[in-house]
């Protein structure tokens, strides 16, 4: 596997790595498989069609993690990936994805992918995963990432997402299905500035008996960005559902938020909230009586508020 520097920082930005990891990776750039390796317990294969892959973690896989980052550092480039997930019964893995875009041409730059994800019977899952983007150029930096979550009985996951820099255009979609007692637990991150444009929808169908959700969103925009949140939790049986929406607006930014609870039956729990606001006066003269410019100020509480 051999990557320039701008990659290297890509991947380092959008997966953590510094270094080839341990255990089981999937790495694409600019289209093509740049890495990859496999474990006994888990098996990554490509689909016959050339579409993405499959990655298969046995049953009772523990401790064991997977890395599939993709970065483009070229300008021009457009791809739509397919991902399968098979997460075997009582397995126990982490999952790290993420793209990062690196644009200094004129062309547009775009990576569309779904992630499905098949979780078993009691299985455990944390799936991270973050957007990037960076570069001079003028042409655009788009993903569109769309996540399919199917949760069978007892099963957990839990879902990181994050975008912060450099994507001027992003349409997220992530559903969801939970069979009896399975979790779902999903934290989301996402800054935008400029003339950036973010939407986000989410439609968790809460089919299994004491099932639970819990959907929280965390946004701050800039400038003259916009921002899209939308969120529909659907209770079709004794459940707990809850879905939140937090947003910090800056400059002349425009920030919706519609989030929606479904009940379908009448032993359903469901809560949605939207708080969306300008940073409080009182905060930055606080931050500015111990030393702080407005500058820092702002950027701490915006700091904060996305941890």
């Amino acid at each position: 596997m051999a990557m320039d520097a701008i990659q290297l920082n890509l991947l380092k930005e959008v997966a953590g790595l510094e270094k080839i990891p341990k255990g089981a990776y999937n790495i694409r750039a600019n289209g093509e498989s740049a890495g990859r390796n496999t474990t006994a317990n888990i098996d990554i294969v490509s689909k016959e069609d050339g579409t993405g892959i499959d990655i298969i973690i046995k049953p009772g896989t523990k401790n064991e993690s997977v890395h599939i980052p993709v970065v483009i550092s070229e300008s021009g480039i457009t791809e739509f990936v397919y991902n399968d997930f098979f997460i075997g019964e009582d397995a126990d893995v982490v999952i790290i994805a993420g793209c990062g875009i690196h644009n200094c041409g004129a062309d547009l730059s775009k990576h569309d992918g779904i992630h499905t994800f098949h979780v078993g019977k009691n299985a455990k899952i944390k799936y991270v995963e973050k957007h990037y983007g960076d570069g001079d150029g003028t042409g655009g930096r788009v993903m569109n990432p769309k996540t399919v979550i199917n949760i069978a009985e007892g099963g957990y996951m839990e879902m990181e997402t994050t975008q912060i820099k450099g994507i001027d255009s992003t349409d997220r979609v992530t559903t969801a299905v939970l069979d009896d007692k399975a979790t779902l637990i999903v934290t989301e991150k996402l800054m935008t500035h400029g003339e950036q444009y973010a939407k986000t929808d989410f439609v968790i169908e809460m089919n299994g008996l004491d099932c639970s959700a819990h959907v929280v969103s965390r946004s701050i925009a800039k400038d003259k960005s916009k921002q899209l949140f939308t969120s529909n939790v659907k209770g079709n049986n004794r459940c707990n559902g809850h879905t939140e929406c937090d947003a910090i607006v800056m400059g002349d930014a425009v920030v919706a938020a519609i989030p929606q609870i479904e009940a379908n039956n009448v032993e359903a729990s469901l809560i949605h909230e939207a708080a969306i606001g300008k940073i409080a006066g009182e905060q930055l003269i606080k931050l500015m009586t111990l030393g702080l410019t407005e500058a820092e100020a702002e950027e701490h509480i915006v700091n904060g508020f996305l941890k």
